[in-house]
């Protein structure tokens, strides 16, 4: 059976799952929360016309529950003068009212009460109009209408029949009031001042009785109003773009569906106009979507916040697994890395206590493999020994005096010993000698020198050393023609056991020589990067504190 090719399973489908899940909640939400706005915004199309209504109506209210009862303070002696008064403030106040007819009524016994079975006679002494004028002047006149004199004779017969009925023995009702002494009609409302329970009694001895001479006055006032002159108060501007005063019988022939209508009927004396709100669609839409912003924005919050943890969790998922990978490697590698050398030293050992006779040479050869592979082992060891005390500053800089020409000859010799198809150039531009750990910088120098010789093309094995200073830094460059580094993985290269894939790490690599590198140069207060192009070289750029006294 074939194996299979990944040794490393990404499952990612959960938090995929969970972006798609929060990703449709979030679109669903979005959808209902729109929905329930728009239907929100449309309920209060329709009930905050009341409120419009009720802004719109309150002057009227006020005039027809305070104004116009105060004419029975008065108790009827209101004359001429004292109704013009009046009339000018309401004309003042009340724009809506547009003329005031003032009836100076007189109540007195029949006189021929035989006759006419007894009653009262109520008439009328003296009528005056009056008028508000452009310039809001009063005028006056006592001429009166027809319709003036019917309005009279029909609160004269309310009153009679309401005194030849009533109880003094109580005052009369809210009910009684109304129906006897107002009278409301399209646009005109009459009103009688209500006399008192001791007046009514006197009115009730004059029905019984015939008392000549005995003469009571009563004040009855007709106001027409005008509804153009109503002020539409349109308290809710974001629901109703217009807002506008309509015969109750309107009714707009064009069936214009762009437009959101409502209406809502006037009290009283306006009873045959109603209030009429029209609003286009699109600026009903407007406000839905002002008012969807806010919890637009909170459930995106919501669904950010969301959309992070996912991040969160699919970053953690994505860290453990390259741990896992990197320790997978490492694991293989340095089981591979001691292997090896463990191999050739048990061969070279059975080899040597076999019964066969060994020449001098071949004993010579197989002591030489034994200790060429403990220097491997010894080195690898100790490598992983020394990044382990480097993390846990277990070591201490020993400063010493370097002659940096003859330091970096010394190594580049060596090399050139160990590698001889290595190519390796230096340039020194420093003026003298410094102080660094010789050891730790050795150290550094090995690996870096390692790599390049590693990592190159057996046709373009070269390097690069070029120290120069920089202001209180000393700088060490390792330029060499490899294979490169991608850009993806540089920021990765100095982690402990991170591997670059290709073929030059493919016979043992345990990812340890830069990371080793790289806490070196912390140690000793410096720092470490690169530039890289694939298929070009990588440079490694060693900065160092340049000290030249211990």
């Amino acid at each position: 059976m074939q194996a299979d090719k990944g040794i490393y399973r990404k499952n990612f489908s959960l938090i995929i799952a969970f972006l798609i899940l929060i990703s449709a909640t979030f679109i669903v939400a979005l959808f209902i929360s729109y929905n329930l706005t728009s239907r929100y915004v449309e309920n209060e199309f329709a009930a905050k016309k009341i409120d419009v209504q009720e802004q719109t109506i309150k002057p009227y209210n006020d005039f027809f529950q305070l104004t116009i009862p105060e004419i029975t303070f008065y108790q009827g002696f209101l004359d001429s003068a004292s109704a013009a008064s009046y009339s000018a403030s309401v004309f003042k106040k009340y724009p809506f009212v547009k003329r005031i007819v003032f009836f100076d009524v007189t109540i007195a016994s029949q006189a021929n009460k035989q006759e006419n079975g007894g009653g009262l006679d109520i008439g009328l002494k003296s009528l005056y109009e009056y008028y508000s004028s452009k310039d809001d002047k009063m005028l006056s006149t006592r001429k009166g209408r027809p319709e003036d004199y019917s309005d009279f004779e029909t609160m004269a017969n309310r009153l009679d029949n309401f005194i030849a009925v009533a109880d003094t023995s109580r005052e009369p009702t809210q009910d009684e009031k109304f129906k006897t002494f107002y009278e409301i009609q399209p646009e005109k409302i009459s009103y009688l001042n209500i006399p008192r329970r001791e007046e009514v009694k006197r009115y009730r001895e004059l029905q019984l009785a015939n008392h000549q001479g005995t003469v009571y006055k009563q004040n009855m006032l007709t106001f027409d109003l005008d509804e153009r002159m109503l002020s539409v108060n349109n308290s809710h501007p974001e629901l109703y773009k217009d807002v506008t005063i309509k015969p109750v019988v309107y009714d707009p022939i064009e069936n214009d569906s762009t437009n959101i209508v409502t209406e809502s009927l006037l009290p009283g004396a306006f009873s045959d106009y109603k209030l009429f709100f029209r609003s286009p669609r699109e600026y009903l839409d407007a406000e839905v979507n002002r008012r969807f912003m806010p919890t637009g924005a909170m459930v995106l919050l919501i669904y950010i916040f969301l959309v992070i943890i996912g991040w969160l969790i699919y970053r953690n998922l994505d860290v453990n697994m390259k741990l896992f990978k990197l320790q997978y490697d490492f694991i293989n590698n340095f089981t591979h890395e001691f292997k090896t050398p463990v191999s050739v030293i048990k061969i070279a050992g059975s080899n040597l206590k076999s019964d066969s006779e060994l020449s001098e040479r071949q004993r010579k050869h197989y002591g030489k493999i034994l200790d060429e592979e403990a220097d491997k082992l010894n080195d690898l060891m100790n490598k992983l020994l020394s990044l382990t005390q480097l993390e846990n500053n277990a070591i201490n800089v020993k400063r010493e005096e370097i002659n940096v020409e003859e330091f970096v000859k010394g190594y580049i010799d060596t090399f050139k010993i160990k590698y001889p198809d290595f190519k390796i150039e230096y340039k020194v531009h420093v003026p003298g000698n410094f102080y660094s750990d010789p050891v730790l910088l050795g150290s550094v120098f090995q690996n870096l020198m390692e790599n390049a010789y590693k990592y190159s093309n057996p046709k373009r094995r070269e390097l690069t050393i070029n120290i120069r200073t920089d202001k209180k830094n000393i700088i060490f460059s390792f330029a060499d023609r490899g294979i490169g580094i991608a850009k993806d993985e540089i920021t990765h290269i100095f982690k402990k056991f991170y591997r670059i894939q290709n073929q030059y790490n493919q016979n043992g690599s345990v990812g340890l020589g830069l990371a080793f590198c790289k806490e070196l140069v912390n140690f000793m207060e410096g720092e470490i990067t690169v530039n890289s192009k694939i298929h070009e070289g990588s440079e490694f750029i060693v900065t160092l504190p340049y000290e030249t006294a211990a």
